[in-house]
């Protein structure tokens, strides 16, 4: 059965449950409501709960468990000789998966019955010109192990998914009962009913805790197995970045260092630029424009936001780099080789970030009371001189909370990098040069078809976690900061 009749069977279950149980209830009290405990809809908002929670909590499990079942049944049936030397399980696995969606595909479009891709044998037909005649192409001929296990895996997935679909539907049918059956004057529906909201909204808070924990666990334990193979006093003391996918044990040099400091130095001139502007735009925003200025600019400003970074990349590669080339190349005053450089990269993501320093210092001024401006000016200081010395003093660990946000987020940033900084990993003091970042390298890892448990791709986990660090503690510091010097005002 296709997930999405599933679905629509479970919610008509629950539609029918809701019905049932709000008729049963007002028939329990004789059809006046005042006799209830509850509101007639709770009761049917019970027997609809019944029917939906059980039997998504059950499809959800089963979705998830059932590849890791079919995946390892198959794999038993395969003999040892099918998994050859220099290739993998995960590369097996996926030729069935492929062979076995071409088989589904070639019954689907009718060009044989489920009996005739049960019994195709690769003795008498070839697999290629059956699979090739619905649109699945093959590099290569298909053995006979693994169109077997294609079979099998044809199999087991339609057993699974029949199983799984029939009882699905039987523990709907039975949470809506059990609800219906519930159904009386004297249950505490409303009682149940919100306690059950309250497990989901529990349940919705807890999932980007969960996330966090997930992603956490799962760079943590690749970047153990990188530090197995690789030393981890190179990695961080390290000043030559220069990984070989040659498979020669050991000619890879992975010092992070300059990887840091390309991460640092971009970071630092896009802060540059978009500090000054976004956090005198935030002033004059919310000290001196007036209302319709206000509605006009600050929608227009916070549209940067918007932009997908790619764009971004392409102002950098095309418009940017180009522009200093010709204000700064060999043919004016010599610093600049290229388009490509550190400059770059921080002029464009500065641009990037203005809008991230401007909206929150815009806000957190505009949070500052209407009577610390009042007593300013009845004391007899000018507007400028308020500014200066009472409203930026207040608003202050808001501010410095927000620049440290756009640090975390330039920080993070890859795709201006790629395009804008180029891909030299150097320590070096000159703008002018193409230097590279973190984020980059973590992309340039893991492109290709380099062996994922060699220590040129698994350094890639190594960064992340990196990077997760560096993230994580700028942001613990601007919690800091917002908690420690945050005025409260009556």
């Amino acid at each position: 059965m296709p997930f999405s009749w599933l679905v629509l069977i479970i919610l008509a279950i629950a539609a029918a449950g809701y019905v049932l149980g709000r008729k049963r209830a007002l028939n329990s009290a004789s059809g006046d409501r005042r006799n209830l405990h509850s509101l007639p809809s709770y009761y049917g908002a019970h027997a609809a709960m019944w029917a939906v929670v059980p039997a998504t909590a059950v499809l959800l499990v089963w979705m998830l468990a059932q590849p890791f079942f079919v995946n390892a049944r198959v794999l038993a049936s395969l003999p040892d000789t099918v998994v050859a030397e220099g290739s993998s399980i995960g590369l097996v696995m996926s030729d069935i998966r492929r062979v076995a969606d071409g088989l589904d595909e070639a019954v689907r479009q009718g060009a044989m019955t489920r009996t005739q891709a049960a019994a195709l044998d690769t003795d008498t037909t070839d697999v290629r010109d059956v699979l090739g005649g619905v649109g699945v192409a093959l590099g290569s001929g298909v053995s006979a192990d693994v169109l077997s296990g294609a079979q099998l895996y044809r199999v087991l997935n339609s057993t699974a998914t029949n199983l799984m679909s029939s009882l699905v539907v039987l523990i709907a049918l039975g949470g809506a009962a059990y609800g219906y059956s519930k159904s009386h004057a004297d249950f505490r529906a409303r009682n149940t009913v919100e306690r059950g909201i309250l497990a989901l909204l529990i349940f919705a808070a807890s999932i980007a805790i969960l996330t966090t924990i997930g992603i956490l666990f799962a760079l943590l334990f690749n970047t153990i197995e990188f530090f197995k193979l690789y030393p981890a006093r190179d990695f961080f003391f390290g000043t030559n970045w220069a990984p070989s996918f040659s498979g020669r044990g050991g000619a890879s040099d992975l010092g992070v260092l300059p990887l840091l400091w390309g991460t640092f130095y971009i970071s630092f001139i896009a802060l540059l630029v978009a500090v000054p502007i976004g956090l005198f735009s935030a002033i004059y925003l919310s000290e001196y424009a007036g209302p319709r200025v206000r509605g006009i600019a600050k929608p227009l400003i916070e549209i940067l936001a918007g932009i997908p970074t790619i764009v971004y990349g392409l102002f950098a590669l095309l418009t940017v780099g180009p522009l200093l080339v010709s204000m700064f190349g060999k043919d004016t005053l010599g610093w600049m080789q290229g388009g490509t450089a550190v400059i770059t990269a921080g002029l464009v993501m500065g641009i990037m970030l203005i809008p991230f320093v401007s909206s929150l210092s815009d806000d957190i001024i505009n949070a500052v009371p209407q009577s610390l401006r009042d007593g300013s000016y009845g004391l007899g200081a000018t507007q400028s001189e308020t500014i200066r010395q009472v409203i930026l003093p207040a608003a202050l660990p808001g501010i410095v909370g927000a620049i440290l946000l756009a640090a975390s987020r330039a920080i993070g940033e890859t795709m201006i990098v790629v395009l804008g900084a180029g891909a030299a990993a150097r320590l070096s003091m000159n703008p002018f040069d193409a230097m590279t970042t973190i984020t980059a390298k973590i992309v340039s890892q893991l492109t290709g078809d380099a062996d994922f448990a060699s220590p040129e791709a698994l350094v890639a986990f190594a960064l992340g976690m990196t990077l997760f660090v560096l993230t994580l503690g700028l942001n613990i510091f601007a919690l800091y900061i917002v908690r420690k010097y945050r005025e409260q005002y009556d």
